[in-house]
């Protein structure tokens, strides 16, 4: 995870949410003209293929909107972190036809994109620890919800 110095995390809940669906909508076609087969395919030896990596970022938002939503409770969070590869394995991604997923991914970020963008500016400080490492912010969790998605995004040139 980086720091929360790494990331530029001061942009408005309503902007990163704005930011996230903008992203989602654009990346939908290029998701959408890969065969089911081009989906299948690993992208090195030993590597995910396209749909283990949106099945991941399904994981990703799934834990994550736990994170979003629990942050406005209360004046800290302490949750598990998860590993990625074991929600992947026990999924089954690679079982679901590619327009199940892509839809799963799109609905859900979607979803995640008003969650976030209606969290309340006072709620950013609140202190959230993600298993073993050290606290960060809600309002550090939301950016890097969308860096990090961008980021399994570029992997599979979906982004452009």
């Amino acid at each position: 995870m980086p720091t929360e110095e790494s990331i530029d995390h001061q942009n408005p809940f309503w902007s990163v949410g704005r930011e996230l669906r903008e992203t989602i909508d654009a990346t939908l076609p290029k998701l959408r003209s890969l065969s089911d087969r081009q989906a299948d395919q690993p992208r090195a030896p030993g590597k995910w293929s396209p749909k283990q990596i949106i099945g991941h970022l399904i994981d990703s938002a799934a834990n994550n909107h736990q994170r979003f939503v629990r942050a406005q409770q209360g004046t800290e969070l302490t949750l598990p972190g998860y590993e990625q590869d074991h929600w992947v394995r026990c999924q089954h991604y690679a079982d679901r036809s590619w327009e199940d997923v892509i839809n799963l991914w799109h609905a859900y970020n979607a979803h995640l994109a008003h969650v976030i963008g209606l969290i309340s500016e006072e709620r950013r400080a609140v202190p959230c620890t993600i298993g073993s490492n050290a606290p960060v912010t809600l309002g550090f969790l939301a950016h890097d919800y969308v860096r990090h998605l961008r980021h399994h995004l570029a992997q599979i040139d979906a982004l452009r």
